[in-house]
């Protein structure tokens, strides 16, 4: 499990770092969000951006307050019940925050089923129901309904390994109070 979770982490910070350095080696703007904008790349052919971040990293372990102590005290990581919350820049606009959530959970969670893996990759992205319409023609199995919260908007999909993965579209504004609310 420890190498598991070892090797997960660096895939993760690979993956980070290669969103990151791509924006920066291309100096490309963020595309406008707005679904009209969407909805006619779409229509003209052109590829959709699909993921823009991480979200969160889950995972499951024995006991998630040992594991969240655990790294409190060893990696100095501000845990909360729910885990902890990574706040960045956003690379476009740094006046913009975004959030990176870690959350340990209890090892017989059904909240990552169908997946029978022991983790969950929440990925960031933009306008989810396009993107929800766009996955069902590529054939991609999604196992809910979008979810909307203050916060943002969810929906878990299956990638080609029957891994469960979370897309989020955010909102950082609120999801910002949220995390405020917690540290008081």
């Amino acid at each position: 499990m420890k190498k598991n979770f070892l090797t997960l982490i660096a895939l993760v910070i690979s993956f980070g770092f290669g969103f990151a350095f791509k924006g920066i080696i291309t100096k490309q703007p963020l595309e406008n969000s707005s679904k009209t904008v969407i909805t006619n790349q779409l229509n003209k052919g052109s590829k959709m951006k699909k993921v823009k971040g991480i979200g969160g990293i889950f995972f499951k372990c024995k006991d998630p307050n040992k594991m969240k102590e655990w790294y409190k005290n060893h990696l100095g990581l501000d845990t909360d019940e729910y885990g902890t919350t990574f706040e960045w820049r956003q690379g476009a606009d740094a006046s913009k925050k975004g959030f990176t959530q870690w959350s340990p959970f209890v090892e017989t969670t059904k909240y990552f089923e169908p997946s029978t893996k022991d983790f969950m990759i929440n990925y960031r992205v933009e306008n989810l129901e396009a993107l929800v319409e766009q996955l069902k023609k590529e054939g991609v199995i999604i196992t809910d309904q979008i979810e909307t919260y203050e916060y943002g908007k969810f929906v878990h999909v299956l990638d080609i390994e029957g891994n469960k993965v979370e897309l989020w579209e955010p909102n950082d504004s609120e999801y910002d109070k949220i995390v405020t609310g917690r540290t008081k």
